[in-house]
């Protein structure tokens, strides 16, 4: 890479298309409106432009610019390609998961890069390090879980703790969780169902009745905690996803909440990780979402902290020499 002053550099975000989404409350979007301000050239493109060719990583990419006009919020150059080793200083790895084999594959692909040009987050770690995996290397700070195919092992932990949640191990958003009570006569038919749909483990998890106080989102750059929302579930809701029906609410970081940030912060630091938002219900942490984590929107309202800011100043610290 050759210039790396922050109004010359060239950034690619490799995302879902940036026409469809909710300018107040996307965070790529709030991502793409700061390297605007501050001059930086943008592309954007989806996943299923991505291609090795003969040793290069290139992407079939659109010049995009972006602005906060509702109903005009992007307009785009002609689809170009773009080898993403020479032509840009900075990916934005932000396409939504499902953390499938093309998800992966993605990211193996831009792990290529390294050395030539920054990818956020960086992708050797965000394919390593699933979110509802990598919780489990912090076993005092999580719910009780079990991981599993075995409808033995389920029905052993599902009668220890009596009230549990089910849901798949690699699914995002709120979809497919499930809470299951001790006497709960669907419980048969949920295993069933998630077998029957996938190959993969489920995780169980011992219920958290504090999750009708909110389910934290709390957001880490560079492995340092800038600010949190929360977000209550709708009543007689189990799931607090904003997807599915969950309000944002502010709150501030607790002790606990600190506990666990300082905990994690140098092993996502040390990862590369640039922004991650982990979800903490009560004084348990159950996910550490590095894909592509939201909240940055939210959090701006309610605080002010300006978190896709603090995400390329983070980004610029890197670049420098």
């Amino acid at each position: 890479m050759t210039d790396k002053s922050p109004n010359a550099l060239r950034v690619a975000f490799q995302m879902d298309p940036m026409e469809t989404v909710d300018i107040d409350g996307d965070t790529t979007f709030a991502l793409a409106e700061v390297a605007a301000a501050r001059g930086m050239v943008m592309w954007e493109y989806g996943p299923q432009h991505l291609s090795y060719n003969e040793g290069r990583i290139e992407a079939y990419a659109r010049p995009m610019t972006v602005r906060r006009e509702r109903g005009n919020h992007v307009s785009f150059g002609p689809r170009e390609v773009i080898n993403l080793a020479t032509d840009i200083d900075v990916v934005w790895m932000r396409q939504d998961p499902p953390f499938d084999m093309a998800y992966i594959t993605a990211a193996h692909l831009l792990e290529r890069l390294k050395g030539d040009t920054l990818v956020v987050n960086d992708p050797e770690w965000v394919r390593s390090c699933p979110e509802k995996i990598l919780p489990l290397d912090y076993p005092d700070l999580m719910p009780a879980t079990l991981i599993t195919r075995d409808r033995r092992a389920i029905d052993n932990f599902r009668a220890h703790h009596k009230d549990i949640i089910l849901k798949p191990l690699f699914g995002n958003g709120g979809a497919g969780v499930f809470r299951v009570k001790s006497d709960d006569s669907n419980y048969s038919s949920l295993l069933e169902m998630f077998m029957e749909s996938s190959r993969e483990p489920v995780i169980a998890q011992a219920f958290l009745p504090d999750v009708s106080k909110g389910d934290k989102r709390i957001l880490i750059i560079d492995g340092v905690p800038v600010g949190a929302i929360n977000r209550v579930p709708q009543k007689g809701e189990t799931r607090s996803n904003m997807h599915v029906g969950g309000k944002a609410v502010p709150t501030e970081l607790n002790d606990d909440d600190m506990k666990i940030c300082n905990a994690i912060g140098p092993m996502l630091k040390a990862r590369g990780q640039i922004l991650v938002g982990i979800d903490v219900i009560g004084d348990k942490m159950t996910e550490i979402n590095i894909t592509s984590p939201t909240g940055v929107q939210e959090l701006k309202r309610f605080s002010g902290v300006d978190a896709a800011a603090l995400c390329w100043d983070a980004i610029g610290a890197k670049l420098v020499p």
